[in-house]
């Protein structure tokens, strides 16, 4: 397994924020966690990138606890690309990419001629290559969000972790992304775990969806067994229609606005 978390628990004080979760994630899964504002998602994303300490449970990184990890291991193992990404200087977008490759570099921190050209083979994949000099401020959301990949990318690693990546994005921008995660696993063999608001996006690409809700687990599975309509309104509180997209056997989730709700809604 790439991820197995057993009995784990989280508390902020006196709050739990994670209540007994148990579930894993198989390499080379495209992993989706989803859920409602304040279900956890993303403090369960920070624990398993070990930027918060495991206090409850057990949680095994590619079959060894997280504990047993030096922080530069773990970061050869795991990449982290958080929601919100600030840098307090303009660098340019060559120089954000390899800072990805920190976890590998000496005492002195000089990049080698291998760290630039992974570095260049990043630039690559997530197509900004050719904004290498540029700026990261000069960017747009979408172009700055595949600059943050193309670092993890850098990394090296066998599991990528996102939190919520297209929330800023268009819906082009979004799309391509998605993509670009998809060819992660397809062509590099990366375990992708992402926290996403959008269930359509989820149901698209997700091989199996978490589905949190005030720190509980409610459907664990395929995109077809965790959305449906029962399951998610109780979930979300707020009325939907569930029906098969006509992309394929795939679920497709429409919120149905109180204008509607006159409206009679067959085969949800």
């Amino acid at each position: 397994m790439a991820i197995d978390v057993k009995n784990l628990n989280y508390y902020y004080g006196d709050f739990p924020a994670l209540k007994n979760l148990t579930f894993s994630v198989t390499k080379g899964d495209f992993f989706i966690i989803i859920g409602p504002n304040g279900s956890g998602k993303t403090t369960l994303m920070k624990i398993i990138a070990g930027i918060l300490k495991l206090q409850k449970g057990r949680l095994e990184i590619l079959d060894c606890p997280i504990e047993s990890y030096a922080r530069k291991t773990l970061a050869q193992t795991i990449a982290f690309v958080p929601q919100l990404t600030q840098l307090d200087f303009p660098f340019s977008v060559k120089e954000v990419v390899l800072m990805g490759r920190s976890p590998y570099l000496g005492m002195l921190g000089l990049e080698q001629e291998k760290d630039l050209t992974i570095a260049k083979q990043a630039l690559t994949f997530t197509d900004v290559e050719h904004l290498a000099h540029r700026k990261l401020d000069q960017l747009s959301g979408g172009e700055q969000q595949r600059v943050f990949i193309a670092k993890a990318i850098c990394q090296e690693p066998e599991i990528m972790l996102l939190d919520e990546p297209t929330s800023s994005l268009d819906l082009a921008h979004q799309t391509r992304l998605m993509d670009l995660m998809e060819k992660l696993k397809n062509e590099k063999g990366i375990t992708v775990v992402m926290v996403s608001h959008d269930v359509n996006l989820a149901a698209m690409y997700g091989d199996r969806l978490l589905l949190l809700n005030k720190g509980q687990i409610v459907h664990l599975g395929r995109p077809e067994d965790v959305l449906t309509y029962q399951t998610l309104e109780q979930t979300y509180g707020c009325t939907l229609l569930v029906d098969k997209s006509p992309l394929g056997k795939i679920p497709r989730v429409t919120p149905v606005p109180q204008k509607y709700m006159s409206v009679d809604i067959k085969d949800r």
